[in-house]
């Protein structure tokens, strides 16, 4: 496979800078971008802002139909579409089969949602002021959207982002992840070519931050979907003009409590999994483990015997469970915060630690990590975990909630008391009991708190964000 990525929509592109994309796995080129100049941003955002105002460019009814097209067309193509995921982004095929199929779902509930929204009607004729009047709410898109993507699922996201939008009839300028811009360029193509007006979903590609800024900082756009750093996304939501919305996904530290009288041996599976997924390179990937003294030392042998069953190596091969890092400068990172911490005897090594090619590196855990270490108080962002003891279930979750972020916790627990305790305490947008951190429906909303981020993710809860209620009342006398 080799592609040729260009910016999508109506817009005639010239004298772009081209750049290079290549497989985290092996490094080898896979194809080129065409990324967009400074001189273009006025011109896109004019098409948004023009299609925004054109209420009779693609109807309810002609989205709908597109949808279900797509969906059917991206159903018809998964093995080319999950290929193409583990080779720009390198998620194993296997994970990478999964996100199609998330996809495909995510797009025919985008079809649903323009079906089943609604507004509502409001009491009218219950005191002297409302006699004789009738009142009732209808939804209206906000306006054109900028979105700003990620790499670690480079056809999903692209989904919840453009397909909230979409069906909202919010016009959208949609910048994937220069890393990963295949997935988003060859799904676009398929809306283009199942009837969407170009106009209504552009696709953008720089790497140059001040173009991206421009796009955020103009009034005409009415609503910013980003997924990435706590530290960009603050930035570009200190740059956003009045009146515009936003939804930020960041990430987090993902804890995990285990209680002393759990069966855990059953969920280590499913607990390495939240932990190691395409190399813990997810916002709710487990980072700290937090195992109840009475059983820390079974549990730290039976994970550790566990994790040494996973294979790591080529995203290609169906036999892979963990991937590469998504550049080679990430694995120097993660190798030099694992480094920092056993070098200063804050966490003492139990598995891995160590790079295994430029691109991959061992599932490491950690064990008595100290609390004050980067490496449990950073969002690591690589197949790293930390094993911490703890006696009480108030130490515990005061340690959580000492913490930066807010986005999805789990307790694994039989006991009705400590899961609604540790419910009701830890400060967390999400809490899961005897699930791993990382679990995700696409119809359940998804976000963060605190540093973790603003607002909700998910198809219907972006969807209703991009509306608001407009109210109209009528005088019948």
């Amino acid at each position: 496979m080799y592609f040729n990525v260009k910016n999508l929509g109506p817009h005639k592109y010239k004298n772009t800078v081209i750049e290079q994309v290549f497989s985290p796995y092996d490094n080898s080129e896979i194809g080129e971008v065409e990324c967009i100049n400074e001189s273009d941003v006025e011109n896109v955002i004019d098409i948004a802002s023009k299609a925004f105002l054109n209420s009779t460019l693609c109807s309810k009814e002609n989205r709908i139909e597109i949808f279900n097209k797509v969906s059917a067309e991206i159903k018809a193509k998964a093995d080319f579409f999950s290929k193409l995921i583990a080779l720009e982004g390198g998620k194993p095929l296997k994970d990478a089969q999964i996100e199609v199929s998330r996809a495909i779902e995510g797009l025919e509930m985008c079809a649903s949602v323009i079906q089943t929204s609604h507004g509502k009607e409001i009491p009218m004729g219950v005191s002297e002021a409302s006699k004789s009047k009738v009142a009732f709410t209808q939804k209206f898109p906000v306006g054109p959207v900028f979105a700003i993507s990620a790499f670690n699922h480079p056809l999903n996201l692209i989904v919840h982002q453009i397909g909230p939008a979409i069906a909202a009839g919010c016009p959208i300028i949609i910048k994937p992840a220069l890393d990963t811009p295949c997935s988003c360029y060859e799904l676009i193509k398929l809306f283009y070519e199942n009837g969407l007006p170009q106009e209504l979903c552009q696709m953008i590609n720089t790497n140059d931050n001040n173009i991206t800024q421009k796009f955020v900082m103009d009034t005409r756009i009415s609503f910013l979907s980003f997924i990435g750093s706590a530290k960009v996304g603050w930035k570009l939501k200190s740059m956003m003009p009045p009146g515009c919305m936003c939804a930020l996904e960041h990430g987090g530290v993902a804890p995990v409590v285990i209680d002393k009288d759990y069966n855990y041996q059953n969920d280590l599976y499913k607990i390495l999994r939240g932990a190691f997924y395409h190399a813990g390179q997810v916002c709710v990937s487990i980072q700290n483990i937090f195992v109840n003294k009475e059983i820390i030392n079974n549990f730290s042998e039976e994970i550790v015997a566990n994790a040494k069953k996973i294979k790591v190596g080529d995203p290609l091969s169906i036999e892979t469970d963990v991937g590469p890092l998504i550049r080679n400068q990430e694995v120097n990172r993660v190798e030099k915060m694992v480094d920092e911490t056993l070098s200063s005897k804050m966490g003492e090594l139990l598995l891995g630690g160590k790079r295994i090619s430029n691109s991959l590196f061992e599932c490491t855990i950690l064990r008595d990590t100290d609390p004050n270490s980067k490496v449990f108080k950073n969002e690591i962002f690589g197949p790293v975990i930390n094993i911490l003891e703890y006696d009480e279930m108030d130490d515990v979750i005061n340690l959580i909630n000492q913490s930066q972020f807010g986005f999805q916790s789990s307790l694994f627990s039989n006991n009705m008391h400590n899961i609604f305790y540790f419910y009701e305490k830890v400060q967390a947008k999400t809490v899961l009991i005897n699930e791993q951190t990382a679990f995700r429906v696409d119809w359940m909303p998804f976000g963060g708190i605190k540093n973790s981020g603003e607002g909700e993710g998910g198809i219907f809860y972006s969807y209703e964000d991009m509306l608001y209620n407009k109210l109209l009342i009528i005088d019948k006398s």
